[in-house]
Protein backbone atom coordinates (compact mmCIF):
# COMPACT_ATOMS: atom_id res chain seq x y z
CA UNK A 1 0.00 0.00 0.00
CA UNK A 2 1.15 3.63 -0.71
CA UNK A 3 0.28 5.84 1.26
CA UNK A 4 1.34 8.85 -0.97
CA UNK A 5 -1.67 7.71 -3.88
CA UNK A 6 -4.15 7.46 -0.79
CA UNK A 7 -3.70 10.84 -0.90
CA UNK A 8 -2.93 12.21 -4.41
CA UNK A 9 -4.55 14.65 -6.52
CA UNK A 10 -2.06 14.34 -9.65
CA UNK A 11 -4.21 14.26 -12.85
CA UNK A 12 -6.94 15.39 -11.20
CA UNK A 13 -9.45 18.72 -12.58
CA UNK A 14 -11.19 20.28 -9.93
CA UNK A 15 -14.47 23.09 -9.55
CA UNK A 16 -14.84 24.57 -6.15
CA UNK A 17 -17.73 27.55 -6.12
CA UNK A 18 -17.13 30.31 -3.96
CA UNK A 19 -13.07 29.33 -4.04
CA UNK A 20 -12.00 32.83 -3.87
CA UNK A 21 -11.56 32.66 -0.16
CA UNK A 22 -12.42 31.59 3.43
CA UNK A 23 -13.35 27.54 3.26
CA UNK A 24 -13.37 27.24 -0.26
CA UNK A 25 -10.05 28.43 -0.63
CA UNK A 26 -9.02 26.43 2.34
CA UNK A 27 -9.97 23.59 0.07
CA UNK A 28 -8.00 24.59 -3.25
CA UNK A 29 -4.96 25.50 -1.49
CA UNK A 30 -5.20 22.16 -0.28
CA UNK A 31 -5.89 20.44 -3.79
CA UNK A 32 -3.13 22.39 -4.96
CA UNK A 33 -0.33 20.75 -2.76
CA UNK A 34 -1.86 17.04 -3.42
CA UNK A 35 -1.00 17.82 -6.88
CA UNK A 36 -4.38 18.55 -8.46
CA UNK A 37 -3.66 19.46 -12.30
CA UNK A 38 -5.88 22.47 -12.64
CA UNK A 39 -8.80 23.99 -10.23
CA UNK A 40 -11.40 26.51 -11.52
CA UNK A 41 -12.92 28.70 -8.68
CA UNK A 42 -16.08 30.57 -8.93
CA UNK A 43 -17.79 33.94 -7.44
CA UNK A 44 -19.78 37.14 -7.88
CA UNK A 45 -17.10 39.28 -7.36
CA UNK A 46 -14.24 39.15 -10.18
CA UNK A 47 -12.07 40.93 -7.83
CA UNK A 48 -11.80 38.46 -5.15
CA UNK A 49 -11.47 35.88 -7.69
CA UNK A 50 -8.93 37.64 -9.15
CA UNK A 51 -6.76 38.00 -5.69
CA UNK A 52 -6.76 34.34 -5.30
CA UNK A 53 -5.77 33.25 -8.63
CA UNK A 54 -2.98 36.17 -8.23
CA UNK A 55 -1.76 34.56 -4.76
CA UNK A 56 -2.12 30.92 -5.74
CA UNK A 57 -0.98 30.74 -9.31
CA UNK A 58 -1.63 29.90 -13.16
CA UNK A 59 -3.00 26.43 -12.14
CA UNK A 60 -6.08 27.88 -10.91
CA UNK A 61 -8.59 29.69 -13.03
CA UNK A 62 -11.22 32.19 -11.87
CA UNK A 63 -14.48 32.20 -13.45
CA UNK A 64 -16.90 34.91 -12.28
CA UNK A 65 -20.97 33.48 -12.19
CA UNK A 66 -23.64 33.88 -10.14
CA UNK A 67 -25.11 30.20 -8.78
CA UNK A 68 -27.83 31.50 -7.10
CA UNK A 69 -29.11 31.42 -10.93
CA UNK A 70 -30.18 28.46 -13.07
CA UNK A 71 -28.44 30.31 -15.60
CA UNK A 72 -25.66 31.23 -14.03
CA UNK A 73 -25.13 27.26 -13.46
CA UNK A 74 -25.71 26.54 -16.80
CA UNK A 75 -23.51 29.38 -17.98
CA UNK A 76 -20.34 27.90 -15.85
CA UNK A 77 -20.49 24.68 -16.93
CA UNK A 78 -20.39 25.49 -20.71
CA UNK A 79 -17.75 27.98 -19.44
CA UNK A 80 -15.92 24.70 -18.58
CA UNK A 81 -16.94 22.41 -20.98
CA UNK A 82 -15.35 24.73 -23.73
CA UNK A 83 -12.10 23.99 -21.27
CA UNK A 84 -12.21 20.74 -20.15
CA UNK A 85 -13.68 17.43 -21.70
CA UNK A 86 -14.26 16.07 -18.48
CA UNK A 87 -14.32 17.22 -14.58
CA UNK A 88 -13.01 14.90 -11.84
CA UNK A 89 -13.86 16.90 -8.60
CA UNK A 90 -16.96 19.19 -7.73
CA UNK A 91 -16.57 21.20 -4.42
CA UNK A 92 -20.05 22.91 -3.82
CA UNK A 93 -18.91 25.49 -1.89
CA UNK A 94 -20.61 28.61 -3.06
CA UNK A 95 -22.90 29.63 0.06
CA UNK A 96 -24.86 32.73 1.81
CA UNK A 97 -26.39 33.32 5.29
CA UNK A 98 -28.82 35.84 6.68
CA UNK A 99 -30.12 37.00 10.01
CA UNK A 100 -32.95 38.98 10.93
CA UNK A 101 -36.02 38.53 14.22
CA UNK A 102 -38.18 35.70 13.41
CA UNK A 103 -41.24 38.49 13.04
CA UNK A 104 -38.94 40.46 10.28
CA UNK A 105 -37.07 38.06 8.72
CA UNK A 106 -38.10 38.96 4.66
CA UNK A 107 -38.27 36.94 1.70
CA UNK A 108 -35.36 38.22 -0.01
CA UNK A 109 -33.46 36.79 2.94
CA UNK A 110 -35.29 33.42 2.74
CA UNK A 111 -34.57 33.57 -1.30
CA UNK A 112 -31.41 34.44 -1.45
CA UNK A 113 -30.38 31.53 0.62
CA UNK A 114 -32.14 28.90 -0.79
CA UNK A 115 -31.53 29.55 -3.92
CA UNK A 116 -27.98 29.69 -3.86
CA UNK A 117 -27.20 27.13 -1.28
CA UNK A 118 -30.00 24.28 -2.09
CA UNK A 119 -31.03 25.38 -5.69
CA UNK A 120 -27.50 26.12 -7.32
CA UNK A 121 -26.32 23.30 -5.67
CA UNK A 122 -28.59 21.11 -7.54
CA UNK A 123 -28.54 22.60 -10.89
CA UNK A 124 -24.85 23.32 -11.07
CA UNK A 125 -23.84 19.56 -10.19
CA UNK A 126 -26.81 18.95 -12.80
CA UNK A 127 -25.55 20.71 -15.28
CA UNK A 128 -22.05 19.25 -15.08
CA UNK A 129 -22.89 15.75 -14.76
CA UNK A 130 -21.95 15.14 -18.34
CA UNK A 131 -18.56 16.20 -17.62
CA UNK A 132 -18.33 14.30 -14.12
CA UNK A 133 -20.11 10.96 -15.92
CA UNK A 134 -17.16 11.26 -19.06
CA UNK A 135 -14.37 11.56 -16.21
CA UNK A 136 -15.50 8.94 -13.89
CA UNK A 137 -14.82 5.14 -13.55
CA UNK A 138 -15.05 2.70 -11.03
CA UNK A 139 -11.47 2.84 -10.99
CA UNK A 140 -11.37 6.23 -10.26
CA UNK A 141 -14.89 7.38 -9.06
CA UNK A 142 -15.85 11.12 -9.83
CA UNK A 143 -16.20 12.88 -6.71
CA UNK A 144 -19.13 15.67 -5.65
CA UNK A 145 -18.56 16.89 -2.22
CA UNK A 146 -21.32 19.62 -1.06
CA UNK A 147 -20.38 22.05 2.08
CA UNK A 148 -23.36 21.84 4.64
CA UNK A 149 -22.67 23.20 7.90
CA UNK A 150 -22.97 21.80 11.60
CA UNK A 151 -26.40 23.80 11.40
CA UNK A 152 -27.87 21.48 9.30
CA UNK A 153 -27.68 18.91 12.35
CA UNK A 154 -28.39 20.96 15.37
CA UNK A 155 -29.94 24.36 15.87
CA UNK A 156 -27.85 27.52 16.69
CA UNK A 157 -29.81 30.47 18.55
CA UNK A 158 -28.48 32.71 15.81
CA UNK A 159 -31.92 33.83 13.73
CA UNK A 160 -30.53 32.57 10.73
CA UNK A 161 -33.63 30.56 9.83
CA UNK A 162 -33.16 29.92 5.99
CA UNK A 163 -29.64 29.76 6.51
CA UNK A 164 -30.34 26.42 9.26
CA UNK A 165 -32.82 24.89 6.89
CA UNK A 166 -30.86 25.28 3.98
CA UNK A 167 -27.85 23.63 5.17
CA UNK A 168 -30.41 20.22 7.02
CA UNK A 169 -31.56 20.85 3.30
CA UNK A 170 -27.61 20.30 1.83
CA UNK A 171 -27.20 17.38 4.05
CA UNK A 172 -30.64 15.13 2.80
CA UNK A 173 -29.95 16.33 -0.64
CA UNK A 174 -26.68 15.06 -0.57
CA UNK A 175 -27.57 11.25 0.62
CA UNK A 176 -30.40 11.77 -2.17
CA UNK A 177 -27.65 12.66 -5.19
CA UNK A 178 -25.47 10.19 -3.75
CA UNK A 179 -27.76 7.29 -4.61
CA UNK A 180 -28.71 8.89 -8.14
CA UNK A 181 -25.12 9.71 -9.29
CA UNK A 182 -23.55 6.09 -7.73
CA UNK A 183 -24.61 4.43 -10.71
CA UNK A 184 -22.41 6.63 -12.85
CA UNK A 185 -19.35 6.01 -10.47
CA UNK A 186 -19.81 9.47 -8.92
CA UNK A 187 -20.03 9.93 -5.29
CA UNK A 188 -21.07 12.24 -3.49
CA UNK A 189 -20.09 13.58 0.17
CA UNK A 190 -20.73 16.27 2.17
CA UNK A 191 -18.38 18.40 5.09
CA UNK A 192 -20.23 20.00 7.83
CA UNK A 193 -17.74 23.04 9.06
CA UNK A 194 -18.21 24.01 12.92
CA UNK A 195 -16.54 27.51 13.70
CA UNK A 196 -13.69 28.40 10.85
CA UNK A 197 -12.32 31.75 10.44
CA UNK A 198 -13.90 33.35 7.51
CA UNK A 199 -16.06 36.22 5.99
CA UNK A 200 -19.54 34.45 6.74
CA UNK A 201 -18.53 32.96 10.35
CA UNK A 202 -17.20 36.63 11.54
CA UNK A 203 -17.88 35.41 15.22
CA UNK A 204 -14.95 32.80 14.50
CA UNK A 205 -12.76 35.40 12.55
CA UNK A 206 -12.62 38.25 15.14
CA UNK A 207 -13.51 36.02 18.68
CA UNK A 208 -11.48 32.80 17.75
CA UNK A 209 -10.23 32.66 21.36
CA UNK A 210 -13.54 33.03 23.30
CA UNK A 211 -15.26 30.68 20.66
CA UNK A 212 -12.35 28.04 20.50
CA UNK A 213 -13.08 27.73 24.51
CA UNK A 214 -16.86 26.50 23.87
CA UNK A 215 -15.44 23.90 21.56
CA UNK A 216 -14.72 20.36 23.38
CA UNK A 217 -11.40 20.48 21.32
CA UNK A 218 -11.17 23.82 22.17
CA UNK A 219 -10.01 25.33 19.63
CA UNK A 220 -11.33 26.92 15.82
CA UNK A 221 -10.92 24.95 12.28
CA UNK A 222 -7.82 25.61 10.70
CA UNK A 223 -6.87 25.19 6.89
CA UNK A 224 -5.73 22.38 7.61
CA UNK A 225 -8.37 20.55 9.38
CA UNK A 226 -10.55 21.48 6.00
CA UNK A 227 -7.92 20.31 3.38
CA UNK A 228 -7.07 17.54 5.42
CA UNK A 229 -10.90 16.42 5.00
CA UNK A 230 -10.91 17.74 1.84
CA UNK A 231 -8.35 15.97 0.46
CA UNK A 232 -9.55 12.81 2.05
CA UNK A 233 -12.90 12.52 -0.14
CA UNK A 234 -11.76 13.62 -2.89
CA UNK A 235 -8.97 11.00 -3.15
CA UNK A 236 -8.73 7.42 -2.96
CA UNK A 237 -8.48 7.47 0.22
CA UNK A 238 -12.42 8.69 0.55
CA UNK A 239 -13.58 5.98 -2.21
CA UNK A 240 -15.72 3.69 0.02
CA UNK A 241 -17.49 7.02 1.28
CA UNK A 242 -21.13 7.86 0.00
CA UNK A 243 -23.59 9.84 0.84
CA UNK A 244 -22.20 10.47 4.14
CA UNK A 245 -22.06 14.44 5.60
CA UNK A 246 -18.62 14.87 7.86
CA UNK A 247 -18.93 17.27 10.39
CA UNK A 248 -15.63 19.02 10.76
CA UNK A 249 -16.35 20.95 14.01
CA UNK A 250 -13.95 19.83 16.96
CA UNK A 251 -16.88 17.91 18.65
CA UNK A 252 -19.50 20.25 18.81
CA UNK A 253 -22.30 17.87 17.03
CA UNK A 254 -21.49 14.42 18.53
CA UNK A 255 -19.36 15.03 21.65
CA UNK A 256 -20.91 17.98 23.56
CA UNK A 257 -22.89 17.30 26.58
CA UNK A 258 -25.86 18.42 27.21
CA UNK A 259 -26.48 21.26 29.00
CA UNK A 260 -22.67 22.86 28.29
CA UNK A 261 -24.23 25.84 26.48
CA UNK A 262 -21.82 25.27 23.43
CA UNK A 263 -22.24 27.71 20.49
CA UNK A 264 -20.50 28.42 17.56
Amino acid sequence: MNLNNLFNLEGRTALVTGGSRGIGRMIVEGYLAAGAKRIYISARKMDQIQETVDALGDKVVGLPFDLSKVDGCHALAKEIAKREDKLDILVNNAGAAWGAPFGEFPEAGWDRVMDLNVKGLFFLTQALHPLMKAAATFERPGKVINIASIDGFKINPWQTYSYQASKAAVVHLTRRLAAELIRDNIQVTGIAPGAFQSDMNTVARDHADAVGKNIPFPRVGTPEDMAGLAIFLASRAGDYIVGETIACDGGVVHASLPGNGISV
